[in-house]
């Protein structure tokens, strides 16, 4: 799981200085939307819906944005409808690129992706060219402090974790998708608090990268994520500890 441990090291350190919160909480909004949707307005009863409460509160967003947004989703008061679109491209050297999409307009969000992607030296793909190369899994971090590592790894994996990592100050965990929501509970249940609850995409194979292109393909990616219909990106390079603590601090 290190690729993936690496790209939110990059993600993360310029997240910091320089994420949009307005961006973050459209995105935030979309996800509430589409999770009270499908599954209903009661968080008690509906896992993602919870999940993506949660990750708002986290980001500091008002009470008032997260209950309009359930009844937008519920129905009890008007608004776009949103759906969810997978979209596959190449970047530099054949890296593989997956972008998933929260849109109420799927003609404006093709456009704008295409445009993107041949702006920044890459191209969409074809359906089913390489998602395949991508496994989904749950992730989401406990912070560390204060825990017994070998107790905590045990408890995880009786509450039906795949994988754990101690990562600087956080424990990593991973789970198959149709377990995440379980594997949170569980642990809620026994007092540990989750962070950054998600559903991603890990690389199975990954393209190593020098500098330059390493450079090229953050600013295509870095791009895409500002796209306001795109909610997450995924690549399947790698690049090694000195490229991203230069990456990090540019």
């Amino acid at each position: 799981m290190s690729g993936h441990n690496k790209w939110s090291s990059i993600k993360h350190k310029k997240g910091a200085a320089d994420a949009k919160r307005g961006q973050v909480f459209t995105r935030l909004v979309k996800e509430i939307i589409l999770a009270a949707k499908t599954g209903g307005g009661d968080p008690d009863m509906n896992p993602r819906l919870r999940t993506a409460i949660n990750t708002a509160k986290e980001n500091n967003m008002p009470k008032d944005n997260i209950e309009r947004a359930i009844k937008r989703g519920t129905g009890e008061i008007e608004g776009a409808a949103y759906e969810e679109i997978v979209y596959e491209g190449y970047g530099h050297n054949g890296v593989g690129i997956v972008v998933e999409v929260m849109t109420d307009n799927k003609k404006r969000s093709v456009s704008e992706l295409r445009h993107t992607f041949s702006k920044f030296g890459g191209n969409l793909a074809e359906t089913g060219s390489v998602a395949w190369n991508f496994e989904q899994k749950g992730f989401f971090n406990v912070p560390s402090a204060g825990l017994d590592e070998d107790e905590f790894m045990l408890k995880a994996l009786e509450a039906g974790a795949e994988d754990i990592e101690l990562n600087d100050d956080n424990f990593d965990i991973y789970t198959s998708p149709a377990d995440f929501h379980t594997v949170i509970s569980n642990l809620e249940k026994e007092g540990y608090p989750i962070h950054n609850a998600e559903l991603i995409r890990i690389p199975k194979n990954a393209i190593s990268v020098d500098d330059n292109t390493a450079e090229k393909l953050m600013r295509l990616i870095e791009s895409l994520e500002d796209l306001d219909d795109v909610q997450k990106v995924y690549a399947n390079f790698e690049v090694s500890d000195e490229v991203i603590e230069k990456l990090s601090q540019a």
